[in-house]
């Protein structure tokens, strides 16, 4: 129920929240919840950096509704700034504008003290150089009375007798570009082909870089790598927030945006192309090269990523057959789906796989290359939603499970994005329960000299995906936390950690300055979410016909940041010997990357995801029996009591915890 004395602010991307007293400004505010906002100026309308922007209407998901009556109005100062330095339409400064009703906030990333770290690296050991834009440099024959052949007649001649490129043609639209770089060059200019078939840009003279941008686009992040497609160079690599966020934090939220507002679908898709071309100009600024170079761009995404992207409807996505517009690769004009790139600048989608398992999955498989292995190997993308990869080179199999966000660290009480100040990493004493800490932006534990002086500067403010996941198995393991997900108040007779909280029992993990706890409903969102991805992997270990894996690989932005040994002790991912579990990193970026700078790896993936067998967790009835049996935790304590002895714990596969410390 609204409290109109204590209206309630959401921050967004952070998910902060609270209720603040009317009046208060956004900036006050900000700090009173632990959201971030900079400012350097203390709040005098000076630096500009607590710029955020008010979002208005009604959000089902937090309970409220936002009218431009919810802000003060516009104050003298921020009327000066705008004449002085600029502000646009949209935006307010923090420590001037009021909070006089419920408000929904998204701070830019220019405004947040502690950035979002989209950590999504590629391994450029498997790029291989194949593109399918090339450039050659020609001489044309100069026209006579006798040979007074065009332009565009005259290139083709020279690169069929210069390149041996027989079938190539100019495209209409290139015709007026050409007859002035063959002016300016005198008749010597550098062709950009596509595919050996279509002249797409011309330059006057010798040129020599022409360039694409591989996309990773998930729901949560986006990320970037600019790359020179003549040498295969990496040239840039960014990576910002999915604005999509602030209308739904997974993916079906957003389906169901799309389907409950009128233009749902096209603002989604308005807000993942603008990040996307936000996210080019980074890449492009970085490097120090203009974008009238670049001629390719790869992008992979989820289903629902991906039909956004191409301004497609998502609705059918939201309910059984889960229908896809189409499941092949896309190709088209970057200008048709409103990225800013050079005239000629063609998109290519890698194809999906089915339902909820889309281009990143293939992206991934391309990357991994299951399908060339004799191991059974699987694969887990893991996000908002996992998608899940199972097989070798005789079957794959693919599915997705809906993960939900907990996993990165949303929908928990503590939670953040994995930034600077967020816990990323835990170990917990299991004779005395105190904790040791690693943060984000400093690099000793919290128990090592020189920790108490970084953390001055960068100060704990929540808890990311992987230290949610790590904090869960140690309290499992050292008997807080039982086999079925409770945590059991018998422990606050070991430890002042271990505290009641009205019915139920949290812990706490860190209170120097601010308080980090790991609440019951903390667990129970993250249960439910490494339940439904390893009902999902044991599915496809049921279709497969077996009851063990060879090798498992994790990929994504959370997934390839998290402890192996922790996601078993968890019960995340199935059991298997430590070391044959290891990172993919941003595998779907890598694959995305392969398909830019080559052409065989295109038609490579194609042809192996028509392969790919798709199992639909939504109709399985085994799905909600490995989901049952999932819920529990197998690094919990057991004995004759249902604990395990204090001090004792469980070493699998011959993994002891001494050993353990010394791979932290």
């Amino acid at each position: 129920m609204s409290n109109p004395a204590e209206p309630r602010i959401i921050f967004t991307p952070s998910g902060r929240r609270g209720r603040v007293p009317r009046g208060t400004t956004v900036l006050e505010a900000a700090r009173m919840v632990g959201a971030d906002l900079a400012s350097l100026c203390g709040g005098r309308g000076i630096c500009g950096r607590c710029q955020m922007t008010p979002v208005f209407g009604a959000f089902a998901k937090h309970g409220i509704s936002v009218g431009p009556e919810a802000l003060s109005e516009w104050s003298e100062t921020e009327a000066a700034y705008r004449r002085r330095r600029g502000l646009g339409p949209d935006r307010r400064l923090g420590c001037m504008a009021r909070v006089w009703g419920d408000l929904l906030v998204d701070v830019p990333a220019e405004s947040q003290t502690h950035r979002q770290v989209v950590r999504k690296d590629v391994d450029v050991a498997k790029l291989r150089l194949d593109p399918v834009t090339t450039l050659h440099y020609v001489i044309t024959p100069a026209p006579t009375l006798e040979e007074a052949s065009g332009d565009a007649q005259r290139l083709a001649g020279a690169l069929a007798e210069q390149w041996g490129l027989t079938e190539v043609a100019v495209r209409p639209e290139m015709l007026g570009t050409l007859q002035q770089a063959l002016r300016e060059g005198g008749g010597k200019v550098t062709a950009a082909v596509r595919d050996r078939r279509e002249v797409v840009a011309v330059w006057p003279g010798f040129f020599e870089a022409v360039l694409g941008v591989a996309v990773d686009v998930g729901s949560t992040t986006i990320a970037g790598h600019l790359a020179d497609l003549t040498t295969g160079d990496i040239l840039s690599s960014q990576g910002l927030m999915n604005p999509q966020v602030r209308l739904g934090e997974d993916l079906m939220s957003r389906v169901s945006y799309a389907a409950l507002n009128e233009d749902g679908g096209a603002r989604l898709t308005a807000l993942v192309r603008g990040a996307v071309n936000e996210l080019c100009t980074a890449l492009l600024e970085s490097a120090g090269v203009d974008r009238e170079s670049v001629l390719e761009m790869v992008v992979v995404g989820n289903p629902i990523m991906h039909h956004l992207f191409l301004g497609l409807d998502v609705r059918p996505l939201g309910e059984a057959p889960f229908t896809l517009a189409t499941d092949g690769p896309v190709e088209i004009h970057a200008s048709k789906v409103g990225i800013d790139l050079a005239e000629a600048a063609r998109v290519y989608l890698l194809p999906c796989i089915a339902g909820h398992v889309g281009a990143d999955a293939a992206g991934m498989i391309l990357a991994e290359r299951p399908h060339e292995s004799g191991e059974i190997t699987l694969l887990c993308d893991i996000g908002t939603n996992a998608e899940i990869v199972l097989g070798n080179s005789e079957r794959l199999l693919a599915a997705s499970s809906p993960t939900g966000p907990a996993l990165e660290g949303a929908q928990i009480s503590s939670g953040q994005r994995a930034a600077p100040g967020a816990i990323e990493r835990v170990r917990i004493d299991p004779d005395t329960l105190e904790p040791r800490i690693r943060v984000i932006g400093i690099d000793p534990w919290s128990d090592d000299p020189g920790f108490a002086a970084l953390e001055a500067d960068t100060p704990v403010t929540g808890i990311c995906g992987s230290g949610i996941i790590e904090a869960l198995s140690e309290l499992a393991a050292a008997g807080v936390i039982a086999a079925d997900g409770r945590i059991d108040g018998r422990a606050a007779e070991r430890s002042r950690r271990v505290v009641e909280t009205g019915r139920t029992f949290s812990y706490i993990l860190w209170d120097l300055g601010s308080e980090v706890l790991i609440t019951q409903n903390d667990v129970r969102a993250v249960q439910l979410a490494k339940a439904a991805l390893l009902a999902g992997a044991r599915l496809l270990m049921d279709h497969l016909g077996t009851d063990q894996v060879e090798r498992i690989r994790l990929a994504g932005a959370f997934g390839s940041h998290l402890s192996a040994l922790h996601s078993m002790e968890l019960g995340l991912i199935p059991e298997i010997s430590p070391e044959r579990a290891s990172s993919a990193g941003n595998a779907a970026g890598t694959g995305a990357l392969m398909t830019l700078l080559s052409g065989e790896c295109r038609r490579e993936i194609e042809q192996v995801i028509e392969r790919v067998e798709k199992i639909e967790t939504a109709i399985e009835p085994r799905f909600q029996e490995h989901f049952v049996e999932a819920m529990s935790f197998p690094g919990a304590r057991r004995g004759s009591d249902g604990e395990r002895p204090a001090g004792r714990r469980r070493s699998r596969r011959g993994t002891s915890r001494r050993t353990r410390e010394r791979r932290r």
